[in-house]
């Protein structure tokens, strides 16, 4: 890195995935780092995410990979369930229904976020329970007012502070411009362990509805994840006592085994809901402002991509900044233009698998856990399944490997001299 490197001082609002992923890299090629997060501490909770492709090798670049394969969720299997909790189908290769392939790897979010927290936080400043409240660009540098008071210049401010970006909507504009509905809602909260799931999951499908329940342990509590379809509802995203109520309103008629894991979103602390949404810019940047992650190309939680996508963002905006020797108005334009395609590519797999995922018709219904019942008591039925989702796991393959990513390290920033501002 030159020594009259532009723009050194960099603020990251969001302390999640994309956040600290950024924070690694920046650090890495000596950028001044500060990271603003409106949560206390870190977040150790949340549900499983995936790393694929890709930002694999984005995580072996940064030297976490193998911690992140030591908290792996080994999941060792799915069973199909009925209303009232019966098992009418096993399938003991999770990766198949998670359409992970060999060097793919699912990890909780909260403990990712913690792996790359441990990476960073020696050469980052950390602001918890925090957050900007206001902001103001110059040709200069973008001043800020904190949640604390205090006001702070940075040279560059990226927003990485998730779907509904608080950063994002000042320099942006309000949301509804920007968040894609996609026709369903998803909520996921901890539910006692009484099915005693080990490394094992359970998926209920039903009309325009699908529930599943997993444990990574006997001994750990479990997780309830419900997705089902609806029309955008006018509730305000901070009113989870309506939220709880749409969902048991959804779901209170399938009874059984399903009324009693509802049971326990009257009781959970960490109880989530939102849209199933993509967000969908026209640019990542604005001025000295960009978007990583969630709060730029959320893809939705149906394409299992959005850690995937927050890695490769970091690696390929810190990349940039540093080829381009901070120049950010070179910068953010080669980041848009590298992650173009892979950002496309992943929105498109996220429409892709809820059509697939999710039955809206009772003859679509009927044909998919008929098929199950049968496949599933065949002999080699992962291979013959496996076959069956063929067509699904291609399109999951092409979408996470949508990218060549640079050796910034080796390739770009010998040649810093080659970036020339883009049109």
């Amino acid at each position: 890195m030159s020594d009259n490197m532009k723009n050194r001082n960099i603020l990251i609002s969001g302390a999640s995935i994309a956040g600290p992923a950024l924070a690694y890299w920046l650090n890495k090629y000596g950028f001044n780092v500060t990271v603003v997060e409106k949560a206390p501490a870190l977040r150790k909770g949340g549900y499983r995410v995936d790393l694929r492709g890709a930002a694999v090798e984005v995580a072996d670049r940064m030297g976490i990979l193998n911690d992140v394969k030591q908290k792996n969720t080994a999941m060792l299997g799915s069973s199909m369930i009925d209303a009232n909790g019966k098992r009418y189908a096993d399938l003991n290769d999770p990766n198949i229904f998670g359409m992970r392939q060999q060097n793919d790897v699912e990890i909780m979010r909260g403990e990712l976020s913690e792996i790359l927290y441990n990476a960073t936080k020696n050469e980052t400043e950390y602001l918890f329970d925090n957050g900007i409240t206001g902001l103001s660009q110059s040709e200069e540098q973008v001043t800020v007012i904190l949640k604390n008071g205090e006001q702070r210049d940075f040279d560059l401010v990226i927003a990485a502070d998730g779907l509904r970006s608080n950063t994002r909507n000042m320099v942006f504009g309000r949301a509804d411009k920007h968040i894609a509905h996609l026709g369903y809602y998803v909520c996921i909260f901890t539910i006692p362990n009484h099915f005693e799931l080990d490394h094992w999951e359970l998926s209920y499908p039903a009309l325009n509805k699908v529930v599943n329940v997993y444990s990574t342990g006997k001994k750990q509590e479990a997780k309830a994840f419900f997705l089902f379809a609806s029309h955008l509802v006018d509730i305000d995203h901070r009113d989870t006592d309506s939220q709880k109520k749409l969902v048991i309103d959804n779901f209170r008629e399938d009874g059984g085994i399903i009324s009693n894991i509802l049971d326990a979103i009257y009781t959970t602390t960490d109880f989530y809901f939102d849209s199933v949404s993509q967000v969908q810019m026209d640019t990542l940047f604005n001025k000295r402002v960009a978007l990583l992650g969630d709060a730029g190309y959320c893809p939705s939680p149906a394409s299992g991509q959005g850690s995937s996508l927050a890695l490769v963002g970091a690696y390929v905006l810190a990349g940039e900044l540093a080829a381009a020797n901070g120049d950010h108005r070179i910068a953010f334009k080669n980041y848009e233009k590298q992650m173009d395609h892979f950002i496309n590519m992943n929105r498109k797999l996220g429409v892709t698998i809820l059509k697939d995922l999710v039955s809206k018709s009772k003859i679509h219904l009927w044909f998919q856990t008929t098929m199950l019942r049968l496949l599933l008591k065949l002999p080699g039925k992962e291979k013959i399944f496996r076959s069956f989702l063929k067509e699904m796991q291609q399109a999951v393959d092409e979408a996470a490997n949508a990218i060549e990513l640079k050796d910034y390290e080796q390739g770009c920033l010998n040649d810093q001299h080659q970036f020339q501002l883009q049109s």
